[in-house]
């Protein structure tokens, strides 16, 4: 099992230590590549989100990791970017001038009124509390409404451009399946998340499975139900912890490979040498 790791937070976001620290755990832990996607700027300011100003810090700091560590660690350089809209996602100029080795699109916002800002929006990912409280003020109670907005959001990001890997796909799940009604085998969930992976397929992504949750709560995004369907559509795929904590860098990579085997998988996608290739499970 190669050791890569592409999706990672650090105090440049919300992350818990600072870039070099995920370094350092990263090589003593026998890793091949380690890639820094902090969560991108926002048209607003959120706890977790950078702001535009740290950016040519953040870009500054990974070069110089990258340098300093060369002989011992591939250190690659991207960005976790939200998709919010037409006007805000990755295919921005913004976003696609910067000096970055990858791009992973992520769904963690839905906008629900104008303009762009954080009391706009729908956080899928936060407390279940606030989720629930969303689904009941803006979607009638009926959390059929909230995962058809997620998924088509998703399919607007995968149409936008601007990525090589979509992000925790299927996170919509996470506080989903606590609300009544919610199941993943009815034809209201399985329909848009099926064509999110006719498109991803057409569009040549990459898509990650992220192991977050995945020994704390038993969670996998995408759901170990649909690994199968990735693979059935040649989806190339690659594990990701998505680790805010150094400690947490490996967490759930085991597992997930074991799932992939399952699932029918040879092989993941890693960075090596900057270039994107097919490595045997």
């Amino acid at each position: 099992m190669q050791l890569s790791n592409y999706h990672s937070h650090c105090t440049f976001c919300d992350g818990r230590s600072t870039p070099e620290d995920f370094v350092k755990f990263a090589i003593s832990h026998g890793f091949r590549a380690y890639g820094f996607s902090s969560h991108s700027p926002l048209p607003f300011e959120t706890f977790w989100n950078m702001s535009k100003d740290d950016m040519p810090e953040y870009l500054m700091e990974i070069e110089r990791l990258k340098k300093k560590y060369s002989d011992r660690l591939e250190i690659y350089v991207g960005l976790e970017i939200d998709f919010l809209d037409e006007s805000y996602n990755a295919s921005i100029p913004y976003f696609r001038n910067l000096p970055l080795d990858y791009r992973i699109g992520s769904i963690h916002f839905l906008p629900v009124a104008q303009p762009l800002a954080e009391r706009n929006m729908v956080c899928i990912d936060g407390s279940f509390r606030e989720y629930k409280k969303s689904v009941d003020t803006y979607y009638d109670g009926d959390i059929r409404k909230l995962v058809a907005h997620y998924f088509n959001s998703t399919q607007q990001m995968i149409e936008a451009g601007g990525i090589d890997i979509v992000g925790h796909m299927d996170k919509i799940y996470m506080n989903g399946h606590k609300c009544d009604g919610f199941d993943l085998q009815a034809d209201w969930y399985q329909r848009p998340l099926n064509d999110c992976l006719h498109l991803i397929a057409e569009k040549g992504l990459m898509v990650e499975v992220n192991t977050k949750n995945l020994v704390k709560k038993q969670e996998v995004y995408p759901h170990t139900a649909y690994l199968h369907r990735l693979r059935e559509l040649d989806i190339p795929v690659m594990v990701n912890s998505d680790c805010h904590y150094p400690d947490l860098v490996n967490d759930g990579r085991a597992e997930a490979f074991e799932l992939l085997k399952k699932a029918g998988f040879k092989s993941t996608r890693e960075l090596i040498g900057g270039q994107w290739q097919d490595v045997a499970i």
